[in-house]
Parts: structure tokens; C-alpha cells; sequence
């Protein structure tokens, strides 16, 4: 398929936003968000009009360089700015939004998306298409930019978003918190929850801080899902490189949630995935091993997502034997067993914009990687592992970038190996 049919209709090629500001008022009894988004720019080609990504709210002011453009135009979920002044490819520009009104979800092939309301609080994850639910935005995984969010809102509730906290001022019932995301990061990895919670550290030998935020009643301690979570950092950090961003951040919420949601330095979980045993606990690790894998080296198109969903359930895998569990073989003979009694639909690359996220996808896409270790053998398979997080730190990439990769730490070219697994539809025997 091309790489526009993965793109959901969303996204504008000839400009990056290299920073994003965002000042949101919200109220969280109505459901409520008055915001301004700044948006530091550069243009990649010659601009007469630049497009964003806004949905369902109202732009109730927008200023392009301090000063109003020729033109505004919102229709549908698309913001286009007609420029005053041409700016040209290779300048920087900066577009402000004044913007308002009750966020929704972002309907599209997955459900919903986005802004969502929970029992007691809000709840926003935006992956892959709802980060318009909530500001505006160049919504493509290719754009990384750097974050500041601030969050005002009344009650006892606690904010969680990406970065760190670099400022928490509460006083009269009212609360706003500044949070800072240097390192670069794609618009469907921002998120934000502001809900009935207490935190506190999580003791590993980590290089980072590690948090934990819940609702008081929910025990994410011993005899949790989240027991061994400080010692998931330690053991990711030395199998894939050094954690890439300032901290790490568990999110749980008072409601139940259908799955884990993944975010860049935080990950949120439902109430119901704090119990103890294998079926929560591969949660946590798979939700940690995404700040490597998916959230520090993403996939420019999501036709290569095997690259995030296969390598973060191998890291479970991997987190397992580590820990004393199952070996990787061991999960590896169990998933193969049940991928080969399904009719699988199509390859692991390219698999179709709606079949991304299919288990099949993140089982196949691990049985790749322990195919390509029993291949390579340990030294060399944990080499490439490292290397890819370390060569790609903060960038986007590809499957031809792995295979690269591979094939360089191999010293021999996987061309069989490859094709068989990534590239054609029958299930290849196990390794």
C-alpha cells in the first residue's frame, strides 16, 4: 500500500513543528478545555498555507508569526492557514491558536482516539490518530518535536503528562502544573491524565527516576503487576542501551482499561491491570520496553509497525527469562503453535492500515527477532539490539533500516531469512 494510506488523513509534508507550547485551562466536572497552542515551525518547502490538525474544538484566534494570515479556514478536522507572506523552504515560522470547546475522541478504523472522559477525571492517549482531539498539530509520526504543557483545573485530582515536572503550584482548590519534553517525540505519543491519584518513586538501579501515580486504594506494590517494574528499567537498560528520556512515568487508573496506552516517558494502565501474574506483568514490560522501542525509534510509516509491536513483545519474552520465568524459546514454541493454526491475513510488513495493530502482528514480529537470535547467535543479536537504539536515539526509521543493521552486525546478508519472515504471508517453520 502506499505510505499516505497509513496516514489517516492527517499530517502536512512541508513543514515540521520543532516545539510545541501548550497552555490548557480545563474543566474537568464539564468536560471543559479553553487552551492556547504555540507552535514553533520551520518550513520544508515554499509555504503559501499551512495545514493542522484540530478536532472537534473551535480556533477561536490563530496568529502566524504575531500577526493575523490571510485566511482561515476550518473544515472538519482541517485547520488551513493562509499565510499573509509566503515564507520560504528552509525558514522558521511560528503559528499561535487560541482554541476551545469539549474534546472528543477522534473516530476512525481503531474507535476512538484521543480526549476521553473517565468516571472521575480525563484520560487522553493519541495513539495513532487522536492527538487533534486535544491541540492543534502536525500529525504524522515523521515530526518530532520538543513539549511544554501546562494543565490548570479544580479539585483534588492529579495531573500526569510527558516530561518532567518542573512546576506544581496548588492553592485554593485550583491546581497547574508545568510539564517540560525535551527530547523529540511524535504527536500520537503525547498524552495526558488527570484523575484521582497519589505518587510515589519506584527503587530500581535504574539511571532515571522511576514514578508510580495511582489511586490510593489500588496496590501497585508488592503482590502487584507492578512489583518488579524497577527492576524491568534495570535489566531493558542493559539488553537495549541506556533509558533515552529524563524519567519514566506508570500511570493506573481508577476505571478499568480495555489495554495498556503507551506514551512517550509514561505508560497507563487500567485498575485492572494491577493484579499479580504473567498475563498483567508482561503488560508493564511491554508498555516500559516502548520507550526504547516505538517511542525513541519510531517508524516513519506505520506499514513497518512490526518495528514497535513485535520488539516490545519480545521484550516480554525477554523480561521473562531474565526474571527467572519461561525462556524466550519456550513463549516463542507456545505463540508459533497458535499463529500456525490461524489463517494469518498477509505479511508482517505493509500489512494493511487496518490490521496494525492485530496480536498476530506483535507475535510474528517477535518470532522475527528470535529467528534472527537463533540466527546470529547471543553476542550478536544483543549487539544489534543495542545498536539500534543507539544509531537511531530520537530518530525515524524503517525496515530496510534493520535489515541494514542486521545484516552489518551479521556480516552476511539474511536475505532468506527476512523474506520468510517479514515479507511473505506463510507462517516460516520455527527456529
Amino acid at each position: 500500500m502506499k505510505p499516505a494510506d497509513y496516514a489517516f488523513g492527517h499530517g502536512d509534508e512541508r513543514f515540521d513543528v520543532t516545539h510545541y507550547s501548550l497552555d490548557l485551562a480545563c474543566n474537568v466536572t464539564t468536560n471543559r478545555l479553553t487552551a492556547k497552542a504555540e507552535l514553533t515551525c520551520v518550513a520544508l518547502a515554499d509555504l503559501t498555507d499551512v495545514q493542522l490538525d484540530l478536532h472537534s474544538l473551535k480556533a477561536d484566534k490563530v496568529l502566524v508569526d504575531g500577526a493575523a494570515p490571510a485566511k482561515v479556514t476550518h473544515k472538519g478536522a482541517r485547520l488551513t492557514v493562509k499565510l499573509a507572506k509566503p515564507v520560504k523552504a528552509g525558514r522558521p515560522f511560528a503559528v499561535s491558536v487560541k482554541y476551545s470547546g469539549k474534546p472528543k475522541p477522534v473516530p476512525g478504523l481503531f474507535g476512538g482516539a484521543g480526549w476521553e472522559e473517565l468516571t472521575d477525571g480525563i484520560l487522553v492517549s493519541s495513539q495513532p490518530y487522536g492527538a487533534p482531539s486535544w491541540f492543534p498539530c502536525n500529525d504524522r509520526p515523521t515530526n518530532k518535536a520538543s513539549y511544554r504543557v501546562a494543565v490548570k483545573y479544580a479539585g483534588s485530582y492529579w495531573a500526569s503528562c510527558n516530561g518532567t515536572v518542573v512546576e506544581h503550584v496548588a492553592r485554593g482548590g485550583q491546581h497547574q502544573w508545568v510539564f517540560d519534553q525535551p527530547e523529540p517525540m511524535p504527536t500520537y505519543l503525547a498524552a495526558l491524565h488527570i484523575g484521582v491519584g497519589v505518587s510515589r518513586p519506584v527503587a530500581s538501579g535504574a539511571s532515571v527516576p522511576v514514578e508510580i501515580v495511582h489511586p490510593p486504594l489500588v496496590n501497585v506494590g508488592v503482590g502487584s503487576a507492578f512489583e518488579r517494574q524497577g527492576e524491568m528499567v534495570t535489566v531493558f537498560e542493559e539488553m537495549f542501551c541506556p533509558y533515552p528520556f529524563g524519567g519514566y512515568r506508570a500511570v493506573v487508573t481508577e476505571d478499568a482499561l480495555e489495554i495498556p496506552l503507551e506514551a512517550q516517558g509514561m505508560s497507563i494502565f487500567g485498575a485492572n491491570h494491577a493484579a499479580a501474574g504473567w498475563a498483567n506483568e508482561r503488560l508493564v514490560a511491554h508498555e516500559l520496553a516502548h520507550q526504547w522501542f516505538g517511542n525513541s525509534v519510531t517508524v516513519g510509516n506505520w506499514s513497518d509497525i512490526w518495528l514497535h509491536e513485535g520488539f516490545a513483545c519480545y521484550a516480554e519474552w525477554l523480561w521473562s527469562e531474565a526474571s527467572g520465568g519461561r525462556h524466550a524459546a519456550s513463549h516463542a514454541q507456545e505463540h508459533w503453535r497458535r499463529l500456525a493454526a490461524l489463517a494469518v491475513p498477509g505479511p508482517l510488513v505493509d500489512p494493511g492500515p487496518a490490521r496494525m495493530f492485530d496480536d498476530w502482528i506483535y507475535k510474528r514480529g517477535a518470532l522475527t527477532l528470535h529467528a534472527l537470535r537463533a540466527e546470529m547467535g547471543e553476542e550478536r543479536f544483543f549487539t544489534v539490539l543495542r545498536q539500534w537504539n543507539v544509531r537511531h536515539r530520537f530518530g525515524v526509521v524503517s525496515t530496510d533500516d534493520f535489515i541494514a543493521l542486521a545484516e552489518e552486525v551479521a556480516q552476511q546478508k539474511l536475505t532468506a531469512l527476512f523474506d520468510a519472515w517479514l515479507f511473505s504471508k506463510k507462517l516460516p517453520a520455527p527456529q
